[in-house]
Formats: C-alpha cells, structure tokens, sequence
C-alpha cells in the first residue's frame, strides 16, 4: 500500500501512523484500512455496557478525505442497531456534516470513543439518527455478533478481545476519551445535547474505575439531595398544575424550521434625521435679498443714466 500513495502527504502520514496505533484490536474497538484503500477504513465497536446496546458488536465504516485531518471523516454504520441509519453518514460534530466544529486533533480512535458514548442518546430527529424501542435494540445486539462484513471479511463474534472486569485502559484510551468529551452530538433539539455528556460519563465509568466511583458518588449525592428538595417545596394546587402536553412524534429538522418565524433578510432602515433650524439661513436669505435689490438699483440708474445721455446727444 506504500507504493501507492505520496509519502510525503500530511493526510497519508497521519493515517499511516493512526493504523499502527490501532492495527492491534482491543476489548471495546478496532479499526483498520482497507488493503487497497488507505482512505477507507473499517471498524467495529462493542456497544456500551448497561444499555439497550450490551452485548452488541456493531461494524461501519470510515470515509476520510484528501484533506484529513484538515477536514473531518465521514461516519457509515453497516449493522442494524436501532440508533444510527444503516448505510447512511451519521451525524456528529466529529463527522462530515459539521466541519466547522472539526479539530485536526481528533482522530480515529477518538472517533470511535465517541460513537460508543453517544450510542445510547437520543436521536431527536438528527440525520441518521434512530429511536428504535428497547426490545428492538436488544434483539438487534443479540443478532449483531453473528454480521459478517463482505468488504473486509471481518465476523464481529472474532472481531474484538473478550471484555474482561479487571480491564485498565491506555494511555492512548484516557487521551481519546478527553477529546471525546468536548463532541456534542449534533440533534436539532437541546434535550440530545443534555443528554450527551451524561452518556459519556457511562462510558467512561466502564473503562476507568476512578471515574466509576466519581460517578456513583455524585449519583448518591444527588439521591440524597432530592428529598430534602421535595420537602422544601410546597405542593403544586390543581389550578396550578399545568396539563399535560399531548404527546406527539418528534419532528423533522426541515419541519422545525418551517416552523419558525421568518425574519426579514434586512432591517428597515430607520428615516434621516432632519436637520434643526439654524439662525444663519435665515441671515443668508436677508442678505441675498439685499444684493439682489442692490443690483437692480444700479441696473435701474445705469439705464436712466443711458437714457439722460441719450437726451442731451440729441439737443
């Protein structure tokens, strides 16, 4: 595959060194480049752990542009998993969809952390998004380990390491797992993007066990804050409480912004300011009038003095 490509490319390098880092699979990804495509990878990840996606092994693939990592990869799922669209690019703020939130930073391996973590979010009506039910999402993960790629052969029952409690994460994981916190799922509603960083916690819970415990302890301390709250807080009357809203389908991002009002494309431009009255027209208009009476007074004499002269040629 060397032969192939202009070593001396930013975009062959940095995949280069990225398929060496990850040419080893690990407990929770893998991912590698096709054999006669550098640009084109493959990878497959375990779905996160008490959710509707446990015990899934999902596989998709990677399309990187001439550009990466100026420019963002986009993101394909091939198994049918209940939250991302099959065969179709997905978004995320670390996807193609959103280049402007792209950072050369990211990679690959924090590509992958990141769709593990958001797997369990909500789609809320974003591209490629799913919300399946959560029998349908567990017999997808029960029917996930028996895929089998035809473009890289790969069967995802042999495609990872066998998870194992007493795991501890690289040094690379932590890295990748910092970079994937600052990634917001990219719904079009902000109740997808609430939930994002508390599904990331999850994920790094199971692969860290510092941050499992950080994580518990918060849980039960906010357990322990919710009854003082509900006794400080008086009860809600009947007239008070608002009805509850009808219960309707998530809508579309095209609907949504029907839905919005429409702005006008300019402001109207407020009138000019007229000018106050100021003393001097009213001294300039006296004085045009006084030259103007001046001059006819000496045309009128130079006419009678014409005239006067006129009179006394003829006598």
């Amino acid at each position: 595959m060397e032969n192939q490509y202009n070593l001396k490319s930013p975009a062959v390098k940095r995949l280069m060194k990225e398929a060496a880092e990850l040419r080893d699979p690990t407990e929770h990804y893998h991912a590698q480049p096709l054999e006669d495509n550098l640009f084109e990878w493959h990878f497959s990840v375990r779905g996160p752990p008490d959710s509707d996606f446990d015990g899934g092994v999902y596989h998709g693939r990677i399309v990187l542009p001439p550009e990466y990592p100026m420019k963002p990869p986009s993101i394909i799922l091939l198994t049918p998993n209940g939250r991302f669209e099959v065969g179709k690019k997905i978004c995320l703020s670390i996807s193609g969809h959103h280049p402007e939130t792209w950072q050369p930073s990211w990679s690959i391996r924090t590509a992958l952390i990141a769709i593990i973590g958001f797997m369990p979010t909500k789609g809320e009506g974003a591209i490629g998004s799913l919300d399946y039910t959560p029998e349908e999402r567990r017999t997808l993960a029960k029917k996930s380990q028996d895929f089998c790629c035809e473009a890289c052969g790969c069967t995802m029952r042999t495609a990872l390491l066998t998870l194992t409690s007493n795991s501890n994460p690289s040094q690379e994981d932590r890295e990748a797992k910092e970079l994937a916190r600052q990634i917001s799922f990219k719904a079009e509603s902000s109740s997808s993007s609430k939930a994002g960083p508390s599904q990331g916690a999850a994920f790094d819970a199971q692969t860290d066990p510092q941050a499992e415990a950080s994580t518990s302890e918060s849980q039960d301390s906010a357990e322990s804050a919710q009854p003082e709250q509900e006794e400080a807080s008086p009860a809600p009357s009947v007239e008070d409480a608002a009805p509850p809203a009808p219960s309707s389908r998530p809508l579309s991002p095209r609907q949504r912004r029907a839905q919005q009002p429409r702005r006008p494309a300019f402001p109207p431009f407020p009138p000019a300011p007229r000018p106050p009255p100021d003393a001097s027209h009213t001294g300039s208009a006296v004085l045009i009038v006084v030259l103007t009476l001046a001059l006819a007074a000496l045309i009128f004499r130079r006419i009678y003095l014409a005239n006067e002269y006129k009179f006394d040629y003829e006598l």
